[in-house]
């Protein structure tokens, strides 16, 4: 199975990857505590940008409202953990099941209307919209005052409830990251990946040559959405809170398809880049502002959303109509 997977890719591509993997694994050794950071968060945006690729880069149907599986998630095992004390790792299996059904929902609402384009990315939103407005009001879940996880100063690292010190967490989203690459590398040489690649390119044409194309859009968004779950519960556990108005807001949405945008989409190594590019160069450019004292706080924020639409119109005109503005707000 490896032998096959690996069938076809050119050996300095794998040398590269080597690399890169090795570097990844030691790097906590040196990173101190504010890299560390850096880093995990670049990984997060990485595997979302994976999952939000095989919807988008692979079959051509773009959403604007994937942190509603990442809220889906996050909340699904943050509540089970606080309400009855059932881990993430036993909780995740649940909130994929929610996630996947609120993606099939969605996809079976547009595609089999044929709804579309920029209308289907304006349904996601919506949903996305509907569903922070129920957990403003979902007190179990707690509601707009936020639900938070315990919280407590660990002398060992506990994988099993993830709690523990972030070098921890950097090796799990590592791990994440990693097995979601190899995923998306299986789904693209697959065959659903072809269809998928058929009908990104010219659904009519696929229809025409007898590819289903409502039946193989569904399984693009239920692999993405299930996909997107696990980081919501990452993102709980890493955070130790969540606020509706946070987790489900658009510009969670924005931030996860910048990566894939910006490192190209469609492609495999593509929100692996744009993960790293957006986020390093934005901290670079914090910390260079934070040393000048004539920088304000604001001034620091408005300059990182500059570098965002102007990184987003420079090497991805065709979607800063949308992306640009949601991102600037």
């Amino acid at each position: 199975m490896i032998a096959r997977m690996l069938h076809g890719v050119p050996r300095h591509t794998l040398a590269l990857l080597a690399v890169v993997l090795t570097i990844l694994v030691i790097a906590p050794v040196f990173a101190n505590d504010y890299l560390l950071t850096v880093l995990i968060i670049i990984l997060y945006f990485a595997y979302t940008g994976q999952a939000w690729n095989i919807l988008m880069g692979f079959a051509g149907q773009l959403s604007l409202g994937h942190a509603l599986y990442v809220g889906l998630g996050a909340y699904t095992t943050a509540a089970l953990y606080v309400h009855f004390g059932i881990g993430p790792w036993l909780g995740m299996p649940v909130a994929v099941l929610i996630s996947v059904a609120c993606g099939a929902t969605i996809g079976f609402l547009a595609f089999r209307f044929g709804v579309g384009g920029v209308y289907f990315a304006i349904l996601t939103i919506a949903f996305s919209e509907f569903v922070r407005i129920g957990f403003d009001h979902f007190d179990w879940a707690g509601g707009s005052s936020g639900l938070f996880l315990p919280v407590a100063n660990y002398s060992r690292n506990d994988v099993v409830n993830l709690r523990g010190q972030p070098v921890m967490f950097y090796y799990v989203i590592l791990m994440m990251t990693a097995v979601a690459f190899v995923m998306c590398h299986a789904l693209l040489r697959s065959r659903v990946g072809y269809y998928w690649q058929a009908i990104r390119e010219d659904e009519q044409a696929a229809r025409s040559l007898g590819i289903n194309t409502f039946r193989y859009k569904m399984i693009a968004i239920i692999v993405s959405s299930g996909m997107t779950a696990p980081a919501g519960v990452f993102y709980a556990f890493y955070y130790n809170n969540l606020f509706p108005e946070q987790t489900f807001f658009i510009l969670r949405s924005i931030e996860i398809i910048l990566g894939p945008i910006i490192g190209g989409i469609g492609t495999l190594f593509g929100p692996v880049i744009g993960a790293f590019l957006l986020t390093g160069i934005s901290e670079v450019l914090q910390e260079v502002l934070a040393k000048s004292r004539s920088c304000s706080p604001g001034f620091r924020k408005f300059c990182k959303k500059c570098w965002r639409i102007l990184a987003l119109i420079r090497l991805a005109p065709s979607a800063c109509s949308t992306a640009s503005v949601s991102c600037w707000w």
